[in-house]
């Protein structure tokens, strides 16, 4: 047996899964900081987030915006709303101012006990009535606890100013400070209110709301100079007298009055306007401007002192209608700052609300775009890879594999439908994969009609081997020049291996052998037989053949595999050495050793040759050159039998593993041949026992002690296999029927030939003239035939090759023939 690696063989290819394998290799590694090798839900996710993002930042931005906007006049309204509680607290602080400067007039006049006690007692309600409007401002202030910074810093100074006014009080009753140092704490008070009041500021851009604030806080400084003049006025009436600058204070104030109700009137609404003229025609407001009246000089009389408590009664009736008018300012300025307030919520939440809107539509339809998108590749990717990597692959297998017609083999649709380029591209590939298919099919026609051409070369070229052989087994009868036999036996060995060939033809085309075997034959004829297949037979030794039986119709094939291996042990080892096989019993089957003292093989070519017999590759053009293992592997897969090459000392061993299924029990009737000149028996059968290693004969090399015109006796398969019941040499090995009888004359051979006993192999060596006497002597008489009987064996000998005739008819007219599976091989580094 040969050695050294097949280079035409290649690897297994890598499309031969069963398993669906959804990875694919890239031809570079994949990098993250290029856009180009991202995965498609990776770009997809990209061109969806990148736009969100830009547009979530500018929503973001105006969103904040409009928030801002909406808590400015959110705190524009609810400072404006506490107006309410500021202009209370003021009108409280200007009755307890005003009362207080009455009654310090009066007690720095009188400065009685009693006075004190009634001063105290005037003074008490109005305190603790500008003690509950502060609190009340205090309640109303706490939810504006984070306004801006210049609220708060204004509301600080209404409380430091109340607080001095809190302490101040018990220096009233006393009189021990002056009236200007009392009363001057007092406008303190109410100048921080009034600035807590014009506090409120909307923006800019709201001119509106800035009016608004504007008129209330003109109308409130009306009213707090209104009340520091009544103060005057009171003061005076309860002194009885005007001081040295009451004058000149109370124009001051007039002037200031006036100014301040001019900014009052250019800011005021004309509702606010009429409403306000309705006010100053009140009865109760022209009778105080009549008091006040006559307080002014006139010419040159001196202003007149007005009663105390009338003019106290009618200026508090018309502080009143100045509240009044303030507090529907204020109303006014109320209702438009909430309005303002509500308007710019409602924009914003529309606004958000849009925004968000629009982000979850835009999200919405970018998800569904890139799901179908992302969905469209993904199925488009899975069809690839499962058509590259299943069907394809199965498709072509089932076309090399086909044992009969080409199937027709179904493409899938494309699984994209849309009409975009996907779907084009889905389309396409479809439309790849159909031809690929087309393109295999008429290979597999064409590999069809190639192997229809094998078998019938194959066919006809048995037809001649066999005519052949039987011409030549007529020519061996009749010669008796011995080299003439001997170039008669070359030939005949040359016949057996050229039918071997067409047989080892049939398996490159896929049928199977038309050599069959009705009855269960020995395992050591078998043996024998393939033996006899070969060229150098002379070299086979049967070591030990254990008493097994093969079934019938696995003869042939089994008998073509052993020649094989035994033709490569024997080509690829030293013509001085011998070739010996062993059989033996093993669990339920049986195992033949086949072992050589030839080349052997290197470990990696020895691998790929038990590749290459473990799965039968494909016929190509490396298997018709070296179709030594292709013919064994594919033999072996028939049969189920296990064949591996195993490095020995000196060569190879090949261990041929037969399972159970090909044993069969021994038959009751004789079906082993007789001995004769045509089969190898008991000679060879005892060539273990008797022959030594040292007078073993060898090819070139003509045994110690024989005639040099003795001559082998041919072997063949169908020597060893014939039934000795047959009464014709038709077999499973032969085209012909019964041969015709021997020749009959008066002249019979003696029933034992004279022989020069036998030669190292067992095989008897003849003697010239030996038979000539009894040739040339008075021949019996032969005696009466005897009636004639069929023979069962006969029979069934003859319905055997009428079947083997019908299915060789058969396999000559078939176009349908299977093509083994790719991935073509030789025989592990052997040429045959």
């Amino acid at each position: 047996m040969g050695a050294g690696a097949d280079p035409t063989r290649g690897a297994v290819s890598s499309h031969r899964r069963r398993r669906f394998d959804v990875r694919v290799v890239p031809h570079r590694r994949r990098s993250p900081l290029r856009p180009r090798d991202w995965r498609m839900r990776t770009k997809l996710a990209t061109v969806l987030v990148v736009p969100s993002v830009a547009f979530l930042v500018l929503a973001g931005v105006q969103t904040r915006s409009l928030v801002g906007q909406t808590t400015v006049l959110s705190d524009f309204a609810e400072q404006v709303g506490i107006g309410r509680q500021i202009t209370a607290a003021v009108h409280r602080i200007q009755q307890e101012r005003d009362r207080s400067a009455g009654e310090l007039a009066e007690l720095r006049r009188a400065a009685g006990a009693a006075d004190r006690d009634a001063a105290i007692t005037a003074l008490e309600p109005l305190q603790a009535a500008t003690d509950q409007a502060v609190a009340d401002l205090r309640r109303a202030a706490q939810p504006l606890a984070d306004a801006d910074a210049s609220w708060r810093v204004a509301y600080s100074e209404v409380l430091e100013a109340y607080d001095q006014i809190v302490y101040i009080r018990p220096a009233v009753p006393p009189a021990v400070l002056s009236s200007d140092t009392i009363l001057g704490t007092y406008h303190r008070a109410v100048g921080a209110l009034l600035d807590l009041l014009a506090e409120p500021t909307p923006g800019q851009d709201r001119p509106a709301l800035s009016d608004a604030v504007l008129r209330y806080v003109q109308l409130a400084r009306v009213k707090e100079l209104t009340s520091r003049i009544r103060a005057e006025l009171y003061a005076a009436a309860r002194a009885g007298r005007y001081g040295p600058e009451d004058q000149i204070v109370l124009s001051d104030l007039r002037a200031q009055q006036l100014t301040a109700l001019g900014a009052f009137r250019v800011a005021a609404t004309t509702d606010q306007i009429r409403r306000y003229d309705e006010m100053s025609v009140d009865a109760a407001f022209t009778a105080a401007a009549r008091l006040e009246e006559q307080s002014l000089p006139t010419g040159g009389a001196a202003p007149a002192v007005l009663p105390a408590a009338q003019w106290w009664a009618a200026s508090e009736e018309r502080q009143e209608l100045l509240r009044q008018a303030e507090a529907g300012v204020l109303d006014d300025a109320v209702r438009q700052a909430d309005g303002a307030a509500a308007g710019q919520l409602r924009t914003t939440l529309l606004v958000v609300g849009g925004i968000v809107a629009v982000l979850l539509v835009a999200v919405l339809i970018s998800l569904l775009v890139g799901r179908s998108v992302a969905r469209s590749i993904r199925v488009l990717r899975g069809q690839a890879l499962r058509i590259a990597q299943v069907e394809l692959p199965d498709a072509l297998d089932r076309l090399r594999t086909v044992t009969g017609g080409v199937p027709h083999i179904e493409v899938a649709p494309a699984v994209v439908r849309s009409l975009d380029e996907i779907g084009e591209l889905a389309e396409a590939f479809v439309a790849v994969h159909r031809s690929a298919v087309s393109v295999a099919v008429e290979q597999a026609m064409m590999r069809r009609n190639v192997n229809a051409m094998f078998v019938n070369l194959a066919r006809r070229s048995q037809v001649l081997v066999e005519r052949q052989l039987e011409l030549l087994d007529d020519l061996e009868r009749e010669e008796g020049d011995p080299i003439q036999l001997e170039n008669l036996f070359k030939l005949d060995h040359l016949a057996a291996r050229m039918r071997r060939n067409d047989e080892s033809l049939l398996v490159l085309a896929g049928t199977e052998s038309t050599r069959r075997w009705p009855r269960p034959v020995g395992l050591g004829a078998v043996l024998l037989a393939a033996a006899a297949e070969i060229e150098q037979y002379q070299r086979v030794r049967h070591e030990s053949v254990a008493e097994l039986h093969v079934v019938g119709h696995a003869v042939g094939e089994l008998v073509h595999l052993l020649a094989e291996l035994l033709e490569n042990a024997t080509a690829f080892s030293r013509p001085d050495t011998t070739v010996s096989v062993t059989a033996r019993a093993e669990r339920a089957g049986a195992v033949v050793e086949i072992t050589d003292r030839g080349l052997g093989m290197s470990p990696g070519a020895l691998a790929e040759a038990n590749g290459v017999l473990a799965t039968p590759p494909a016929a190509d053009v490396a298997t018709v050159e070296r179709m030594g293992l292709f013919v064994v592997s594919h033999l072996a897969s028939r049969l189920g039998v296990r064949v591996r090459l195993h490095g020995g000392q000196d060569g190879l061993v090949a261990v041929i593993r037969l399972p159970g299924a090909l044993l069969a029990p021994a038959p009751t009737g004789q079906i082993e041949p007789a001995a004769t000149a045509r089969m190898l028996t008991a000679g060879i059968a005892g060539i273990a026992g008797t022959a030594g290693a040292v007078d073993r004969p060898v090819a070139g090399r003509r045994p110690a002690g024989v005639p040099r015109q003795t001559r082998r006796t041919p072997v063949r398969a169908e020597d060893v296999l014939a039934p000795a019941a047959a009464p014709s040499g038709g077999g499973w090995w032969s085209r012909h029927g019964s041969p015709a009888p021997a020749v009959t004359g008066p002249v019979a051979p003696p029933p034992t030939p004279v022989t020069g006993g036998v030669n190292a192999r067992g095989l008897p060596v003849r003697v010239p003239m030996a038979q000539l006497a009894a040739v040339t002597g008075s021949a019996p008489h032969p005696p009466a035939p005897a009636a004639y009987e069929p023979d069962p064996e006969a029979v069934g000998g003859m319905l055997s090759r009428l079947y083997n005739g019908v299915r060789r008819a058969e396999a000559e007219d078939t176009t349908e023939i299977p093509v083994p599976p790719t991935g073509g091989a030789g025989e592990g580094g052997r040429r045959q």
